[in-house]
Order: structure tokens, then sequence, then C-alpha cells
């Protein structure tokens, strides 16, 4: 399409393995010219893709960010390979990307309900390494590209936002550390778990600190989910799509009602009311299991990459031209219901 650049942010939630249908978002959004980026805000898996995206895009334009984001997840792969987290041989036979069967996993769950991550012997996080090598927080820390990384601090369960010149290895593994399966991530004296108890991802500093008016909020957790959860794996998943999920859906309803007042004023709140909300997902999303989110396959990865580029590819026939325009997420939908 050739047409006027347009300035938008993006936000990008977190959800483990299912971060590579991200990487297939922002792998089509990166090939349009007329897309500037001004700012990323990322959580879990999407604080990791928007930290190798604003370093690749510094190192070398559109095509540097899709070559690293590339190369990570390809390097998440290969450190996985000999993980004990495999499918078995049926769900290998019959095509299925589930855990749901693993013995390993199945004890794992068990074991995370009952034992702290506290009274077992912590090792590296093998992700460590992984950003350390694809990402140089030198260059990051300078990047024009604001990124903002969100993860909840354990002492008062509220969030802390960290910008380029804060973001190390620590912090993004801090995004992401949920505290049934890892101790939490110390950074200047404090403790820190997941970032999606507090923000997934948050929208705030895209408010107050990009120049952007459209908002793409790139979403892997589903919002709805046809049927009620019997089994406690079940249970506990929705859970955590409601918990993580419910901070951004309360930025959001924010934004609708402010639509809504005759005068929002002329400071922070018509700032919130001029933004413009868009939104990427894929419904074929709900239907993965939750354990897929540990499976590390290249062939997982490929899918979900190709299920995010479709998806992308979907939203920019049917909605690009209302970029810089009007809104295509229903906000005022936010607002149904008692």
């Amino acid at each position: 399409m050739d047409r006027e650049p347009v300035l938008v942010d993006l936000a990008l939630q977190g959800g483990g393995a299912h971060g590579a249908f991200t990487w297939g978002v922002l792998d089509r959004l990166l090939e349009e010219p007329w897309l500037d980026i001004d700012g990323v805000s990322g959580t879990s898996a999407g604080a990791m893709n928007a930290a190798v995206l604003v370093d690749g895009f510094a190192d070398g334009g559109r095509d540097g960010a899709r070559s690293a984001l590339e190369s990570f997840w390809r390097s998440v792969s290969d450190g996985a390979r000999f993980s004990p987290f495999q499918r078995t041989p049926l769900d290998l036979l019959l095509g299925r990307w589930t855990l749901d069967n693993s013995p390993l996993y199945v004890i794992m769950d068990l074991m995370a309900r009952m034992v702290s991550p506290y009274d077992l012997v912590a090792g590296a996080n093998p992700l460590a390494a992984i950003l350390e090598k694809h990402i140089d927080f030198e260059r990051l820390s300078q990047a024009s590209i604001k990124l903002f990384v969100t993860a909840t601090r354990v002492r008062t369960g509220q969030g802390r936002v960290f910008r380029n010149a804060e973001i190390t290895p620590d912090v993004l593994l801090a995004s992401a550390c949920l505290p049934t399966m890892f101790q939490s991530v110390e950074i200047d004296g404090e403790a820190y778990w997941d970032g999606g108890y507090s923000g997934n991802p948050t929208i705030t500093p895209l408010v107050r600190e990009c120049r952007s008016r459209d908002t793409i909020i790139v979403q892997i957790n589903p919002i709805e989910r046809i049927g009620t959860p019997r089994s406690a794996r079940d249970i506990l998943n929705r859970l955590n799509e409601v918990s993580f999920n419910g901070v951004l859906l309360k930025e959001l309803r924010m934004i609708a009602l402010l639509r809504q007042v005759a005068d929002a004023g002329n400071c922070e709140g018509a700032q919130w009311a001029r933004m413009r909300i868009h939104r990427i997902a894929s419904a074929a999303m709900a239907e993965l299991s939750a354990s897929s989110k540990l499976l590390a396959e290249w062939g997982f990865f490929c899918k979900l990459r190709d299920l995010g580029r479709a998806a992308a590819e979907t939203f920019l026939v049917e909605n690009a031209a209302a970029l810089g325009e009007r809104s295509t997420y229903d906000l005022d939908a936010l607002l149904a219901g008692p």
C-alpha cells in the first residue's frame, strides 16, 4: 500500500510459547513501510518480542528487526531441544500440539500446586543466555523506538514499567516470572513476578509518553471462552487468563468512558480520549491447550508465526485505511452490561 506514514505504537501480550504468534504479527507489520513504530509496551513473552524488535530495528531497520525476531525464536527452540517437556509419541503421530499427556508435564503441573519453587534448587534460567546473545542492551538503551516492559512488585502487587535504558536480561526475566514455576527475580533489592498480574500489557506509558494516537494490541489470551471449565487444570488456566486480561480491559474501559465525555479536558484525560485502539487476535489461539505455552518445538513456533502473519494480514486488509483515522476495536462494547 502506497500511502502517507502512520505513527503507531504496539501493545504485546505475554503467553509463553504462544508469543510466537506475536512474532508472526510483527513480521507482517514490519513489511509495511508506511507503519512507523513510535513505542512498544510488552509483558512476559511480549516484552521479549518487544526488546528483540526494538534492538533489531536499531541495528538494521525493518529487515534487521524481522531477522532478529526469527533468530531469537530459533534459539529458544534450539535451547529447548533436550527439554524434558516433549509431546508423547501419540500426540506426535496425531499432530496434536499439546503437553497435556506428557508424564513430566503432568508431574510438574501437580508439583506447582503443592511445592514452592523455593523448595527446589534454583538453576540458571536458560533464557538469560539467549537474551544476552540476541539483544545488545547498550544499543537498546539508545534506540529511537520507546520500549516499556512491565513486571509486578511482589511486595506491593503493583506494576513497575521499565524503559529502554533500564532494560536488562533480569528485567525481561522478571516480566516473565510465573511465581508457581520460578523464584522471584530481584532488581535493585526488590522482588518481581510476571508483569501480567499488573499489566498485560500496560497501555498507560503509550498514552503518556508516545506521540502516536494509534495503539495496536496483539492479543494472545482469549477474553471469552465458550463453556465453563470443569477440570482443575482448565479452571486454573481460565483464572490466569481472566487475571492477565483484567488490567488491560480496565485501561480500555477508561478510554471508552472518556470518549463519551463531552469535554475530556485539556490534560491527561484528553490524551486518553484521543487514543485510537486496534486489536490483532485469532480465535484459533483459544483452541490451544495451556500446556502448549511450554512447547518449544520449531514446528510449533512456525505454526504460530504463520497464524500471526495471517491474522495481521486480515487486519491490514480490513482496517489499514482506518489507521490514523478511527478506532477499529469496539470500545463501547466494553461498557455493556451491569
